[in-house]
């Protein structure tokens, strides 16, 4: 197996190289030292296009779109140097259990 196979921990383990060493050239550096602002305009953006892209229904808009969602989604763990690991084992605790009850569990109804 192969560090490619998890595609979200290989783009990540790239963000955080750039983060630690910023080439000259870089979109991920470039937007990192603008901070946590910038960060989250791009993550909200990327949300919102791909909620209108859903609604347009074309597969390949909503896979790209989901694309760049995933991606800045990535940037900002990398920004906290929250590893995707972490989220990976809040989606195992949650796994199976029903929506709901997990909402519930947290005190939420949304």
């Amino acid at each position: 197996m192969s560090e490619y196979d998890d595609i979200l921990l290989a783009i990540y383990r790239i963000i955080q190289e750039r983060k630690a060493n910023p080439p000259e050239k870089s979109y991920t550096a470039s937007l990192m030292a603008k901070g946590i602002d910038a960060v989250l305009k791009k993550v909200g953006e990327e949300a919102t296009e791909l909620v209108i892209a859903g609604k347009g229904g074309e597969r390949e808009e909503i896979v790209y779109e989901a694309a760049d969602l995933f991606f800045h989604a990535l940037v900002l763990l990398g920004y906290y140097d929250i590893a995707p690991e972490e989220v990976y084992q809040e989606l195992r605790r949650r796994f199976g259990i029903s929506g709901i009850t997990e909402k519930e569990s947290r005190g939420t109804g949304n």
